[in-house]
């Protein structure tokens, strides 16, 4: 993909990833890297991430999310990428 394109990354991050900030360190990232989408909690333990934005971005995005906060521990991540005229969404979100 392009440098300039947008994409749109669809993320499931597993391992010890609720109660440890997870959805918030997404926030953080997404707005220093001017990421558009959301990140909710799944009732399987998982955290689901719909991203959007430059690709380049995304990829540095993704790989902080292969990390996590300090308290987490990200056993694996399954990532699904579409290109996208232009983001659909304003900004980013914690969706409960």
């Amino acid at each position: 993909m392009d440098n300039q394109r947008y994409a749109v990354m669809h993320l499931y991050v597993s391992g010890r990833v609720q109660g440890v900030g997870f959805r918030f360190f997404v926030l953080n990232r997404a707005q220093r890297y001017g990421i558009t989408g959301w990140v909710k909690n799944l009732y399987d333990g998982r955290v689901e991430i719909e991203a959007e934005g430059r690709v380049p971005n995304l990829h540095i995005f993704l790989k902080d999310m292969k990390s996590g906060p300090s308290m987490s521990h990200v056993s694996n991540v399954l990532e699904e990428w579409h290109e996208i005229a232009a983001p659909r969404y304003k900004d980013f979100s914690v969706t409960y």
